[in-house]
């Protein structure tokens, strides 16, 4: 655990101008897709608008958290070896062990963040020490990368309608994933990281350990119910404001139309309880970070009038 000084400035940050323009060259891809028809240019929004969060914080990750342990290979093989199995080993377990019931969001949850945290271990396993901060940026880059995967297939799924190729949808897709992807399977992850780099800083990873365990249950429970809020949503909309016909039709297995004022409650609820999700979410981050302190306390900054830390395990 090192910490590393610069010259005597602070440096100069590339991650805020990586997202700016990455942003910018995803707009005016919209623009002239919708204004060409081009239906090559998909792909290019599909992978711009999946990456550019996570992406951003991988660079964000390496400028901030880098030393001789946490490397930008390492980083860089998180995100994208980490997430890929991830989305491979998520997407073979969920197809044989998952079928419909009222357990699926909760199966799905836990298959998920057990496979991640796996990937976790698989891509950090020769790390020689192990630290709390450690682990929550490394499980982040996990999370991110399974995120940045998942959302591609999201896009792609949604711009492809009966009516052929849809923009708008895809569009819809990106944008709302790319604003919920740091209170998703970002956070989850760096959470399970954090706290299994904390039980295991000798270089062993101990996944049996009562902490991980409880934390990979709790994290599967928030990642469940992100999952089942839609849904949770139309039920508590219906229940409390349905007419009888609508609750009759609930009950058969059938979706009632909503009305006006209940299509702006149904989404007030869903997106209101996916906030509260989020927040238990960063509370729990929190926790995590806040008990990591007495590792950092045995360390202190450089000395020098205007030393800048960069990076700081």
């Amino acid at each position: 655990m090192t910490m590393v000084r610069t010259s005597g400035v602070r440096p100069r940050r590339r991650w805020p101008r990586v997202f700016g323009l990455g942003l910018l060259l995803w707009a005016a891809s919209v623009v002239v897709t919708l204004v060409t028809g081009n239906p090559n240019l998909v792909p290019t929004l599909i992978l711009l608008g999946s990456f550019l969060v996570p992406v951003t914080f991988v660079l964000w990750a390496f400028e901030t958290w880098r030393d001789e342990d946490i490397t930008a290979e390492l980083i860089v093989t998180a995100f994208v070896v980490g997430g890929l199995l991830g989305i491979l080993g998520a997407s073979v377990l969920e197809t044989y062990l998952l079928h419909p019931s009222v357990t699926l969001f909760l199966g799905v949850g836990l298959i998920e963040e057990a496979v991640k945290l796996l990937a976790l271990v698989l891509v950090t396993r020769g790390l020689p020490r192990r630290h709390t901060r450690d682990g929550v940026v490394l499980g982040a880059a996990v999370g991110f990368g399974f995120a940045a995967f998942e959302s591609a297939g999201y896009a792609f799924n949604a711009v492809l309608t009966e009516r052929g190729l849809s923009v708008g949808a895809l569009v819809q897709s990106e944008l709302l994933r790319g604003v919920l992807a740091p209170v998703g399977h970002g956070l989850w992850t760096a959470i399970l990281g954090g706290v299994l780099f904390g039980v295991c800083r000798d270089g062993r990873a101990r996944l049996l350990r009562p902490p991980v365990l409880v934390t990979l249950v709790w994290v599967a429970l928030l990642h469940a119910l992100w999952d089942a809020m839609p849904s949770l949503a139309v039920l508590a909309t219906f229940l409390l404001t349905g007419s009888a016909g609508q609750q009759q039709l609930l009950s058969a297995g059938y979706l009632p139309s909503p009305t006006d004022a209940q299509a702006r409650l149904l989404a007030q609820l869903q997106f209101g309880g996916m906030g509260v999700v989020a927040v238990l979410g960063l509370l729990t981050l929190g926790l995590v970070w806040w008990r990591s302190r007495a590792e950092q306390a045995r360390y202190s900054p450089l000395p020098g009038p205007r030393a800048w830390v960069i990076a700081r395990r």
